[in-house]
């Protein structure tokens, strides 16, 4: 039981000292990462919109989108 306490509490130490230093040290990495990351979803939202629009207001040019980055010919 003792012994069992003493590691979970080891571990949670571990965890604790972990988690400092990769915000600590890598903190500007990881708020570049998460920056890079919400730009990539803005960008993926305005593409989707796009993409739904033309694909209302002409099926053929989105469906030759479709087939050109897919790497289908159409043809």
């Amino acid at each position: 039981m003792l012994k069992t306490l003493f590691s979970v509490g080891l571990a949670t130490m571990a965890g604790i000292v972990l988690l400092k230093l990769v915000f600590g040290l890598f903190g500007g990495f990881v708020m570049l990462l998460f920056w890079i990351l919400g730009i990539a979803l803005k960008i993926l939202l305005v593409g989707a919109a796009i993409y739904f629009i033309l694909r209302i207001i002409s099926p053929d040019t989105a469906r030759k989108m479709t087939d050109s980055f897919s790497g289908t010919s159409g043809s």
